[in-house]
């Protein structure tokens, strides 16, 4: 069975940037699109107007749900399309939604101040629980027909390499829109306490850059020749080296593990910058854990 894309919509224009991506994104892998909507507004009517318990729950189906599946069918007119409202939170019912996803596709409000730091903070919660990858659409996507626009897909290689999972990922998103896989490794130069030694001045700069093109090579040492490939070792900061490159990217992909006795993912700041701070949709891969 095809697991279908899943979308959370919320009646905002984030929500149907999200929903038009999501769109694209089921259509390019070919399985079904489910939007959902997540209201603790239907719990309240049923308090309040327990004879009509559903009423609430039929206008957002109508209203919000219905507009953004709507707009998705008008976008690929053959999808298969299926909408669910549901009277809880959008952190549990998104993160439940995950289990039987191939991918969860969240929007991002930039509206700045609190109400950016509110939505931020569900995807932030989302991002850190769910099962399957999660795309958090950001930038400028609506002025944009499709998925693809710069026919590049960004890859994050951190300090262990990428992830078999988030490697696997970023291969296939860009076999599917025919687009350059750009994997991409910071490195820094060392401190100026190092410099001091002459037996090391020049030459610890140049081993970091090494050590950043071998890791490179390591991590994407099985891709498959279809794919057009680009390893990039770039000096800098790896939240910024990442940021930059999202400026000109479809997509940026980075991994993210568990932590032994840890509920959830390690979202550490790399990754916090790119969900808060990219130009483009950011999909963040959970590494399932292997048993040598």
């Amino acid at each position: 069975m095809d697991l279908p894309i899943v979308v959370g919509v919320d009646g905002s224009e984030a929500g149907l940037r999200a929903a038009d991506w999501a769109a694209d994104e089921a259509a390019l892998r070919g399985v079904p699109l489910r939007l959902v909507h997540a209201s603790l507004w239907e719990c309240y009517e049923r308090a309040v107007f327990p004879a009509a318990p559903g009423r609430l729950e039929r206008i957002l189906r109508d209203v919000l749900v219905g507009a953004a599946a709507k707009r998705a069918q008008q976008r690929v007119p053959d999808m298969r399309i299926a909408t669910q409202v549901v009277p809880e939170g959008p952190v549990p019912v998104l993160v439940h939604e995950a289990h039987g996803a191939s991918a969860l596709i969240l929007g991002a409000r930039d509206r700045g101040g609190a109400a950016e730091v509110l939505s931020g903070s569900v995807s932030l919660a989302v991002v850190g629980r769910a099962d399957c990858p999660v795309i958090v659409v950001r930038g400028g996507n609506e002025d944009r027909d499709r998925a693809a626009t710069y026919g590049r897909v960004v890859l994050g290689v951190g300090e262990e390499g990428a992830g078999a999972d988030a490697v696997r990922f970023a291969l296939e998103e860009a076999e599917r829109r025919g687009a350059v896989l750009e994997a991409v490794r910071a490195w820094r130069r060392p401190g100026p306490a190092t410099a001091d030694h002459p037996l090391l001045v020049g030459e610890p700069a140049h081993v970091r850059e090494q050590l950043a093109v071998q890791t490179l090579e390591t991590a994407l040492s099985e891709a498959p020749p279809c794919v057009r490939l680009h390893k990039r070792a770039v000096e800098g900061s790896a939240r910024q080296v990442l940021l930059d490159a999202s400026h000109d990217a479809d997509l940026l992909v980075i991994g993210a593990r568990r932590r032994p006795g840890h509920f959830g993912l390690h979202l550490g700041r790399v990754a916090h910058a790119a969900l808060t701070r990219s130009a483009c949709p950011v999909a963040v891969v959970p590494e399932q854990a292997r048993h040598h």
